[in-house]
């Protein structure tokens, strides 16, 4: 249909607003708009001010255009003379504006085009919109959708009534997105720009990890148990801190669970690549920073609590395992406390703190440490089988 019906749009206007499922009020200022660009392209100029009213029950339009009072017309698209001035507003003064009214009924083919294009654009932006409204109110939780496309800098993922995008700096590395798979994703944020509102998901960032935990440990509902602090390198590591409330409850056996099933749960979601140390959170900031770097064994912690900076003497031995492999294990450690940590190498032998009540349980030790570990036993134990023998043969 060539022409634009203009009574058939005006009595859509509830229809329109039940299928798109938007506000009655914000369709009939869309198609008011959609009319006034018409009128524009049929009858004026496209620079002119017009509005329009729609009147739903019986279907008539009525347009407004402002035109500014002279005392002599030279561009009748824009003036009106005093004296037709005064014909609609008796007060009118040169100067001033008034608003000429008119009633179309049909518009040509060209305007038509015009008006539907307005109205479509119109109601995507709308329902755009709205739905970006309902997931403002889900920001901050994990939801569930499907892998719509994979690009080389963003993975698009469907979530029912609208697609977000999980930027490269939010998906954890190394990680496989298959067109079709299911996934958690956390919503981070609406972001509204130049192109319209966009739905920023993330699977790399702390809260991800939080939230998960939360859905597998209900003591963080009843406040028995909280995480304190989170550190992450996703696809690599993460250190949380945790504490209890409740005398007795140990906060680590809690979200470790039986058996390790509630970390093993996380660490199924996010992929066995990424290891979770749970350590135990303490106001003493000596414990707390003794904790965070285990399984490295701490000699001596020295603070500044004002710069927040702390000296950290460890074995020679536990230089390497204090560090971690690229600096991560000290990293990750640094961010948990919120203490930039300087390690340095003490005197062999000396005197160990080790992590109280809380070394990593749940989060698989990187190889390196349990190799390290499995030799130092191996050295003990052939050491006791051999000093007996020696005494004997001296």
């Amino acid at each position: 249909m060539d022409d634009l019906n203009v009574k058939q749009l005006a009595l859509s206007v509830r229809q329109i607003a039940d299928e798109k499922n938007l506000p009655e009020d914000m369709v009939h200022d869309i198609i008011a708009q959609a009319i006034a660009a018409a009128y524009r392209r049929d009858f004026g100029d496209r620079e002119q001010e017009v509005r329009a009213e729609l009147n739903q029950n019986n279907g008539t339009v009525k347009v407004f255009i402002t035109k500014e009072v002279v005392d002599e017309v030279t561009d009748d698209t824009f003036e009106i003379s005093l004296a037709d001035a005064k014909k609609i507003n008796k007060d009118a003064a040169v100067g001033e504006t008034v608003e000429v009214s008119d009633t179309p009924t049909t518009f040509g083919r060209v305007a038509a085009q015009t008006a539907k294009q307005v109205i479509l654009q119109k109601l995507r932006e709308a329902e755009r919109e709205v739905v970006m409204d309902e997931y403002a109110d889900k920001i901050g939780t994990v939801i569930t959708g499907t892998v719509q496309r994979v690009e080389p800098r963003v993975v698009r993922v469907e979530l029912g009534k609208a697609t977000g995008i999980i930027p490269q700096s939010e998906q954890i590395p190394g990680e496989y997105y298959g067109v079709g798979a299911r996934i958690k994703v956390f919503l981070k944020d609406v972001e509204r720009g130049n192109r319209g509102p966009q739905l920023i998901l993330s699977r790399a960032n702390e809260a991800f990890i939080e939230y998960l935990f939360r859905q597998e440990v209900p003591e963080m509902e009843s406040g028995a148990v909280e995480i304190k602090a989170i550190a992450r390198e996703a696809g690599k590591r993460t250190k949380i801190a945790v504490s209890s409330s409740v005398p007795g409850v140990d906060p680590v056996g809690t979200f470790v669970g039986g058996h390790g099933t509630r970390v093993q749960a996380v660490m199924n979601e996010i992929g066995d690549s990424e290891k979770i140390d749970i350590i135990t959170y303490s106001d003493d900031a000596t414990s707390f920073i003794t904790n965070a770097l285990s399984p490295a064994e701490v000699q001596k912690i020295t603070l500044d609590t004002v710069n927040k900076h702390a000296k950290v003497q460890v074995d020679p031995e536990q230089l390497s395992i204090t560090i971690g492999r690229g600096g991560q294990n000290v990293r990750l450690a640094s961010r948990l406390t919120g203490y930039e940590l300087d390690i340095e190498a003490g005197k062999a032998g000396g005197a160990h703190s080790k992590p109280t009540d809380g070394a990593p349980r749940g989060g698989r030790k990187n190889v390196e440490d349990s190799l390290l570990e499995a030799i130092e036993e191996t050295a003990d134990a052939t050491a006791e089988d051999v000093a007996p023998e020696e005494s004997e043969q001296k």
